[in-house]
């Protein structure tokens, strides 16, 4: 799909609107597919139970206004969206009404009013530039204690009679674990169904965390992300699985004078005296520590930054770091949040078109399945969402682990699929300023060698699907060439 579907799924929509009246019961489904054709992305985020979906959430948004505590609030279902000033928005029992916004201590403050069970909605409404590209939801995390809060989530992704409401998910997982596994099948079901989201996007989170973090603990997530990435159970299940420390994004976001200049402060100590006082928390933070650092600032700085964090800034200063934002800079680097942002962007972002048209025209169908309209206008709708070799490429991305591909195949199909980026100069590895007939030749060279692929009569069904769309994915671009030669 390219920009004209976009307009052919407007027109569509308008077209059933006129067909059935304004006074018809569908009326405000089709609206709302209308208006989903304008809005950004919708990226969920989820896991289980202190998976660190919030302070990931805060990361990406770069403030710090999802509530990380056990309040009503991380019970409930929470849409961030794209606005000049900051809002927040409570629909319970059927009315809509504003919030306070309230910070204590630079964190967003919320105070529902009503409990969890009666919110139908949460809505927070701030300035951010990931916002301008995507709404953030944040989901309850699974396997909590109470059930009814599960359910809000699941209801959210895996509905059972619906369509998702996010177009894609960032999963998040500190370790395997089944209850993951069986979550992720059941979105890949849907997905298969083309009523769940149109990709997960798999992160090991906590990352400054993993082996008690102690010693190099980034560079054991990486080793973990890696495991996960291979793991039998999530075959097929993931089009990615990247190592984050929300954490450490975080902040690289919101480092404050201070927090440098007592970190500038600890780096000053013997390196022996500090990482005697750094074994766990209750030490560094003791009243009878002889840090030069008061009680109080290492009580925030341990809560901002976690023992890691602490040790990692302290290794910074002392190789040069000299000013609060290299600081930042450096911490928000070693995050991987930037690998996360690249691999939304390349994945979904600038696919963000096709996957707004699709997911409105698959709503649409669906209700002209309960509203039957004229025949002529189900057969268009049907016949836009035949094209589906966008969301070919998405679910091949999610299984291309699984193929029998050698390392260099699978990362060249990973390319041509539009996992690095779907310009094609970037699907053919070529320069950006390469001319439409390079283009042609690099693709028809491509197509060559994918389908001589496809003789061999060993491939298992998977791979030889993924040889196939990458072949498509390289006749799009020669048709594209073609055009732009004429």
């Amino acid at each position: 799909m390219t920009g004209r579907e976009l307009a052919e799924a407007h027109r569509l929509i308008r077209a059933a609107r006129t067909e059935f009246g304004p006074r018809s019961g569908c009326d405000a489904e089709l609206a709302a597919c209308e208006r989903r054709l304008g809005e950004p992305l919708r990226v969920a985020l989820a896991g289980t139970l202190k998976s660190g979906k919030s302070t990931l959430l805060n990361a990406l948004i770069g403030d710090e206004i999802a509530p990380t505590d056990a309040t009503e609030c991380t019970r409930v279902v929470t849409w961030f969206q794209q606005s000049a000033t900051p809002r927040i928005q409570l629909t319970a029992d059927g009315r809509p009404r504003l919030l306070p916004v309230l910070r204590t201590d630079g964190q967003l403050t919320l105070d529902l009013g009503v409990t969890a069970d009666r919110v139908e909605k949460l809505e927070v409404f701030w300035p951010s530039s990931l916002l301008d590209d995507f709404t953030i939801i944040d989901t309850p995390g699974t396997s909590s204690n109470s059930r009814d809060v599960s359910e809000r989530t699941l209801a959210l992704l895996a509905p059972e009679d619906g369509i998702c409401e996010a177009d894609a998910i960032v999963y998040l997982m500190r370790d395997l674990h089944d209850t993951d596994v069986q979550l992720l099948q059941h979105i890949q079901d849907q997905m298969a169904t083309g009523t769940g989201p149109l990709g997960v996007v798999g992160v090991l989170s906590r990352a400054d965390e993993i082996d008690g973090g102690h010693g190099d603990p980034l560079a054991a997530a990486h080793r973990l992300s890696r495991d996960l990435a291979d793991a039998p159970e999530l075959q097929g299940l993931h089009q990615s699985f990247i190592p984050v420390s929300g954490l450490l994004a975080l902040r690289g976001q919101t480092l404050r004078q201070a927090e440098f200049t007592v970190l500038r402060t600890l780096a000053a100590v013997p390196r022996n005296d500090l990482e005697a006082a750094l074994i766990s928390v209750t030490r560094f933070t003791a009243p009878t520590s002889n840090l030069p650092v008061t009680e109080v600032d290492r009580t925030r700085l341990v809560n901002s930054f976690g023992l890691f964090g602490i040790r990692l800034a302290v290794s910074m200063i002392h190789a040069g770091i000299a000013d609060a934002p290299a600081l930042a800079a450096a911490l928000l680097r070693r995050s991987g949040l930037d690998d996360l942002r690249r691999t939304l962007h390349s994945q979904f972002g600038q696919r963000n078109e096709q996957l707004k048209a699709y997911s409105a025209m698959a709503s649409l169908q669906r209700i002209l399945a309960r509203h039957p309209a004229s025949e002529g206008l189900s057969r268009q709708v049907d016949r836009a969402l035949a094209d589906t070799h966008t969301f070919t490429e998405l679910r091949l991305l999610s299984s291309i682990r699984a193929t029998r591909l050698s390392d260099l195949d699978r990362d060249l199909a990973t390319r041509v699929l539009g996992g690095k980026g779907i310009s094609a100069h970037q699907r053919l590895g070529l320069p950006a300023n390469a001319g439409p007939a390079q283009r042609r030749d690099a693709a028809l060279r491509a197509i060559r060698d994918w389908r001589n692929r496809l003789d061999n009569p060993l491939l298992d069904p998977l791979t030889a699907a993924t040889c196939r769309a990458v072949a498509r994915s390289c006749e799009s671009i020669v048709e594209d060439s073609r055009t732009a030669v004429r």
